[in-house]
């Protein structure tokens, strides 16, 4: 045994001595150089205790040849029931006296400090942690900003302090994250173990010991697994997110839109309602000069009548004094002779001609009624202006909504002859032989080529110097074979004029129609979502028919029919004709 442990002691000193002898191989003046260059020839590996796996803290060597750190093979054969080596299992029947091995012990010192300044001069290079971010854990002074987290460890480390997870076997299978902060909140707190499991059936984390204690038969999988899962639910929801954001920006687009068409209709029902106005206001202070003018001609008559009878009052009494002076006059004479023969001159038992006033009067002008009567006359005159005022402002209302409509030859009667540019239709003498294709009418009817399946629409069609024809809308899909009855239930919105004066409206029971004068222009206006189809004259700008509460569940088309010729009276063409919008 005493050999054996000689031995053992010799191997220990040839290892010192080969060590000194690499030392010497690049041995300079500098000690410290000496040792740094040394330091270089050796890798972190060399120093690692295998049972702590850091660097050696008071290295021993065992009777075997092996290193370790004391307080690590101390404690390791503490709780072990033999004294053995943790690296080569040899036994000891006694335990060995340990003492530090104070070359190894200033090798792994030198190795300290040469990492030391490495990391040092690794920090200068590395950002240092900033508000907000994970600094290293490692990092002694100046923390630098921690690249990744283990959650073994529980630590975060900076690019130098990470290198030995990513170089040491035993550390290579730690597992790491990106930076977190509270590593400690990934420890289970009842049993101070990773949490590194998920209990889908509690839906909490745990760590392996909780699957054995208080969730055992619970539906456990690795955190990774239900990461996963959870991950392709949250990409879902975010998704889902993502389109009820969109949805609802859409949403805002739709509303602002909303907003500005309402900033724009209020525009013009303010325009509209100040030309209203206005034209009423003209006709009131027109009829207000009128009424004014009156009163004052009455007025002028009354002066002037009382100014005449003034005047001739005047007159005669300017006679009449001429008379009393002569007369005074003759009474003061002493002249009999003179007296008689004067007297019997002046005729004073007749004086001159007067008027008897007695009956004469100048009546004050009479204003009772006037103003009634102006006012009633105003009445009828405003009634009269605004239905023309609002029936022009609707008329225009609608025309904003024009649209270019032109005939489809494909679905046009065979006897109709329709223009080159598709916007005159009139009955012809000859029956064409055309194609009987499914869109063609066998009645004399015709459709325009557009359609129409929601919004707003309005045409107007000239149907002067007719006694007969059809217009309206009607659907896609209303039979054009065989008796044709145009009525909203056969998905047709027309009026017509028939016999050269009798109006109607085909609706579910023929209207008909007290028009003061035919149209000679008819502007049809639709608006496919309120479901209602009107008729106007244009020029008269009157509303001919509403057909109102419609159903329309299918694409729309003008509809035109001109009538059958009546001896040559209605030769005249249908003529869809270019709205004028006036301002």
């Amino acid at each position: 045994m005493f050999v054996e442990r000689q031995s053992r002691r010799v191997s220990v000193f040839l290892s010192k001595e080969i060590l000194t002898l690499l030392v010497g191989v690049f041995s300079t003046a500098d000690p410290q150089t000496d040792m740094a260059a040394a330091s270089n020839l050796l890798s972190e590996d060399q120093f690692l205790c295998s049972i702590c796996l850091d660097v050696f803290t008071d290295p021993v060597t065992t009777p075997c040849g092996h290193n370790f750190c004391k307080k690590c093979i101390t404690e390791h054969w503490n709780v072990s029931d033999r004294c053995q080596c943790p690296m080569c299992k040899e036994v000891f029947t006694t335990r060995p006296d340990l003492r530090v091995n104070t070359f190894i012990s200033e090798m792994v010192s030198q190795f300290r400090q040469s990492a030391q300044q490495k990391a040092s001069s690794s920090s200068s290079e590395q950002q240092e942690s900033k508000p907000g971010e994970v600094p290293c854990d490692v990092c002694t002074g100046t923390k630098l900003k921690a690249l990744k987290s283990c959650l073994v460890c529980l630590e975060s480390y900076c690019e130098t302090h990470l290198e030995r997870h990513l170089t040491r076997p035993g550390l290579k299978r730690h597992q790491l994250m990106d930076p977190v902060e509270n590593l400690e909140d990934r420890m289970c707190t009842k049993h101070d173990k990773p949490l590194e499991l998920f209990c889908r059936t509690d839906q909490t984390c745990v760590c392996m010991l909780c699957t054995v204690v208080d969730h055992k038969m619970h539906n456990v999988v690795p955190l990774k697994e239900e990461y996963e899962g959870k991950k392709v639910e949250l990409e879902k929801t975010e998704t889902e997110l993502q389109e009820m954001i969109q949805k609802r920006r859409l949403k805002i687009q739709e509303v602002k839109h909303k907003v500005e068409l309402s900033e724009e209709d209020a525009d013009r029902e303010k325009a509209e309602g100040v030309q209203v106005f206005t034209h009423l206001k003209e006709s009131v202070e027109r009829k207000l000069n009128e009424l004014i003018n009156t009163i004052e001609e009455k007025q002028r008559t009354t002066k002037k009548q009382a100014e005449d009878s003034i005047r001739e009052l005047e007159q005669e009494i300017s006679e009449l004094m001429k008379r009393s002076t002569e007369v005074e006059k003759l009474s003061l004479s002493e002249d009999h002779l003179h007296l008689l023969q004067s007297v019997q001159a002046l005729n004073i038992h007749h004086p001159p001609p007067t008027k008897d006033w007695s009956e004469v009067s100048v009546p004050p002008a009479s204003y009772e009624g006037t103003v009634v009567r102006a006012v009633s006359q105003l009445e009828e005159t405003l009634s009269e202006k605004m239905k023309t005022l609002v029936a022009e402002v609707k008329m225009k209302r609608v025309q904003k909504f024009a649209v270019d409509v032109t005939l489809d030859p494909k679905t046009a009667h065979p006897q109709l002859i329709l223009s080159a540019d598709g916007k005159q239709v009139k009955l012809g003498d000859v029956k064409k032989n055309l194609p009987n294709n499914p869109q063609r009418f066998s009645h004399v009817f015709v459709l325009a080529k557009q359609s129409f399946s929601s919004g707003r629409f309005y045409f107007e069609v000239q149907v002067k110097e007719k006694t007969n024809w059809f217009l309206g809308v009607t659907r896609e899909s209303i039979n054009r074979k065989g008796l044709i009855t145009p009525r909203p239930q056969n998905g047709n919105w027309t009026i017509c004029l028939t016999n050269r004066n009798e109006y109607q409206a085909l609706d579910y029971s023929p209207v008909v129609l007290s028009l003061k004068s035919g149209p000679q222009k008819v502007g049809v206006f639709v608006d496919y979502e309120e479901g209602l189809v009107s008729f106007y004259d244009v020029e008269a700008a009157a509303l001919i028919f509403s057909f109102t509460g419609c159903s329309f569940k299918d694409k729309l088309l003008p509809f035109l029919g001109p009538g059958f010729n009546d001896g040559g009276m209605n030769s005249s063409p249908l003529i869809i004709s270019p709205v004028n919008q006036t301002p």
